[in-house]
């Protein structure tokens, strides 16, 4: 069985650059969750936060119980064996057959005979529908044969989380259905937490129960997959219908021009499409963790697009006047009272829907602006000269250097009390006598 995933107040920088910031979203045991997000955003870098080869600059990332940003190495080293995790391109080693490959975990980690090896390893090559190609090299097969082989590797250890960074890039729309279904299979029978990152609006409708979009360095939504389906909060609606309309730009998100003008010519959102099926398993039968149609919406009143859930038969709030279509704001609308006990989202640790974060998208859509470094004391000067500016500052001698009667702003990073070297250490050439002698 999977466990739960809490992520609390997340930020991530690499030097001055923020990622994300601030974000905050459980991922409930057993259960799929996918993460969407433009390109650039920070959706495989959040991945590897998660299994800690990041570390975070703060917040926390509970485990069973453990906060993985504050134990010791070694206490990370097994809490990462929780983990399985499929790389965009299957990450194999191009000198080995599949078997070997999918084999390495179980020879690098257990101490299992190569009797055990051999049943487990051909055990997942069946389950994800490679068996017969073990002799084969990964330059020998296709790119969905390598997702599969990549997959059977993250499976050989058993793992309470599978984590997916882009499993369809590369791969045509056919073999995309066939490892959406091979991924809703495996969680019916495995019940692992499934982390889905994609592009693939398909797959982002169809497979999981929970929706996340990280969006201008924060998550701007996080909650299940019928409450995305049907928000109407803008970024969100239009990276699910992949439309050109919307706040999202070519460079992630558009200036107030690149607005404006789309407003002046009329440019709007279009309709909420119709909210597809979820993908059932290959047999029919329901995942332990899935959640019947249209039960988010019946507990909360959302009215859904026309045409949603086709060929089911399902009860829904149905439009009124002055009742508009889906819901807007940054958080849903709350639980209705005649709503009887549970309900599709009461549960996993009694959390209902209003009770989980949803981070909503902040303010006004800003435009872009390049961070300009401060300039030096002696740039601010009027002159263009860098030795005339210097010689106009207090404490300095006749070669612009740094005396004891003023501090350098920018020491030296060398010298711990910020002197300057060159004042006390010897020329060079002396020093290198003296490193000969």
């Amino acid at each position: 069985m999977g466990v739960e995933i809490q992520v609390e107040h997340l930020t991530k920088r690499f030097g001055r650059q923020t990622i994300w910031e601030d974000v905050s979203l459980t991922l409930p045991a057993g259960e799929i969750s996918v993460m969407l997000g433009p390109s650039g955003t920070g959706k495989s870098v959040f991945l590897k936060t998660l299994i800690g080869l990041l570390k975070p600059e703060t917040g926390s990332i509970t485990i069973g119980g453990r906060d993985i940003t504050k134990v010791k190495e070694r206490e990370l080293y097994e809490i990462r064996k929780l983990f399985g995790v499929l790389f965009q391109d299957g990450a194999l080693f191009g000198s080995q057959n599949l078997y070997d490959n999918i084999a390495f975990p179980l020879r690098e980690h257990t101490k299992k005979s190569e009797g055990e090896i051999k049943r487990i390893v051909l055990e997942k090559m069946e389950m994800t529908g490679l068996a017969g190609a073990e002799k084969k090299l990964p330059g020998e097969i296709s790119g969905g044969m390598r997702k599969r082989a990549g997959l059977a590797r993250a499976l050989v250890l058993d793992p309470e989380i599978l984590l997916f960074d882009e499993p369809d890039s590369g791969l045509d729309p056919v073999r995309t259905a066939y490892l959406n279904q091979l991924i809703v299979d495996l969680n019916a029978e495995i019940k692992a937490t499934f982390l889905i990152v994609t592009h693939d609006i398909a797959t982002a409708r169809t497979v999981p129960d929970n929706i996340g979009l990280l969006y201008r360095r924060h998550l701007a939504m996080f909650g299940p997959r019928e409450m995305l389906l049907s928000s109407n909060e803008p970024v969100v609606r239009q990276f699910l219908n992949g439309q050109r309309q919307g706040p999202i730009g070519m460079a992630e998100e558009k200036d107030a021009g690149e607005l404006a003008a789309e407003a002046a010519g009329g440019g709007t959102l279009g309709t909420l499409p119709p909210i597809p099926q979820q993908l059932p398993t290959s047999d029919g039968s329901p995942r332990a963790t899935q959640r019947p149609p249209g039960s988010w919406l019946r507990e909360h009143g959302v009215v859904p697009p026309p045409g949603s859930f086709p060929g089911l038969e399902v009860d829904l709030p149905q439009a009124q006047d002055g009742v508009p279509t889906g819901w807007t704001g940054d958080s849903p609308p709350r639980p209705m009272a005649a709503s009887s006990g549970g309900g599709a989202f009461a549960g996993r640790n009694g959390q209902r829907d209003e009770d989980r974060r949803i981070e909503p998208l902040r303010d006004e859509v800003r435009p872009v602006r390049p961070r300009v470094p401060a300039k030096p004391p002696w740039r601010q000067a009027g002159d263009d000269s860098l030795a005339t500016a210097l010689l106009e500052r207090r404490g300095t001698d006749d070669r612009g250097r740094w005396t004891d009667t003023d501090t350098d702003p920018h020491p030296d990073p060398d010298t711990a009390d910020g002197s300057d070297a060159a004042e006390t250490a010897p020329p060079v050439r002396g020093r290198r006598r003296a490193a000969r002698r």
